[in-house]
């Protein structure tokens, strides 16, 4: 059973023991990722681009690691 409690100075949620370690990672990596953000001016389009540049930049660092992979 999922229960959340909020007080004066925090919000408190528990979580079932059965639930994935992989989904409580993702919901925790979701929240701080809304915390980074929640100030954020940037348009859509402004974080489309810095993602596009983000993503180019990592292939040209990284595509030695992955030639020669197709041929094999």
């Amino acid at each position: 059973m999922l229960t959340i409690e909020r007080t004066d100075r925090e919000i408190i949620i528990r979580l079932p023991l059965d639930l994935g370690v992989n989904d409580i990672q993702r919901m925790l990596d979701y929240l701080a990722y809304k915390n980074a953000i929640k100030n954020s001016q940037a348009t859509q389009e402004q974080i489309d681009e810095l993602a596009k540049e983000a993503k180019s930049g990592w292939w040209e660092k990284n595509k030695d690691r992955f030639s020669g992979l197709a041929d094999a």
